[in-house]
């Protein structure tokens, strides 16, 4: 499916290769037509691995695995893990999980390691960095991560909470040089090294009508 909010053509083709909506809805602000794949990569950590190494290995993998199916276009691939002192926190899938996550990270300082990666096969482009997010718990009370579950249900991010919606009020601060990182793709690296690729971003091109 191709995604666009302007008719403007560039030079190479560009895939995000994620089907996160909120990654989706993030690159839709650069307003360049984009094209969503699944990159079906097996995201199990592997033994002693850290947060910033796992995050950094699945985003390069998940670019990868969809430039194989684009050889010619600009693909992105980004991870995210919350690492907290050096554990990495997944996606908790489940009420349960979500509930022992937010436990353990109450009062905590967390680091959200997200990493990007971009890669075009045809021209040899490879490219992959990391924005780091601390962001400062609240210490929460069992009561208060209830309800805030019940409401939101993040049962789909890393660290059980969304930043942009409800999960804000668990925060007593974020730390970050590239504020979208914390919902997934950080937008100031997405420029840069979508255009270092090949991308043209605010050209006379791209906002011709």
């Amino acid at each position: 499916m191709t995604f666009s909010s302007s008719p403007a053509p560039n030079p190479r083709q560009l895939v995000l290769g994620s089907t996160s909506r909120y990654r989706r809805e993030l690159l839709q602000r650069l307003n360049v037509p984009f094209e969503v794949a699944s990159p079906e990569v097996d995201e199990t950590p592997f033994e002693s691995e850290t947060p910033r190494a796992l995050a950094e290995r699945l985003a390069l993998a998940k670019a990868k695995a969809v430039a194989a199916r684009f050889p010619h276009a600009v693909v992105i691939g980004s991870d995210q893990v919350a690492d907290l002192n050096g554990q990495p926190l997944g996606k908790p899938g489940t009420h349960e999980r979500a509930v022992a996550q937010l436990r353990q990270m109450r009062g905590q300082t967390v680091v959200f390691q997200t990493a990007l990666a971009v890669v075009c096969l045809e021209t040899g482009f490879e490219l992959c960095d990391l924005a780091a997010v601390d962001v400062v718990f609240r210490d929460l009370t069992d009561t208060e991560i209830e309800n805030y579950l019940r409401i939101e249900q993040p049962y789909d991010c890393a660290g059980s909470a969304k930043s942009e919606g409800l999960g804000i009020a668990l925060l007593a601060s974020i730390h970050s040089d590239d504020p979208t990182a914390l919902i997934g793709l950080p937008l100031i690296r997405t420029c840069r090294m979508i255009q270092a690729a090949g991308i043209e971003l605010l050209s006379d091109r791209t906002v011709a009508a």
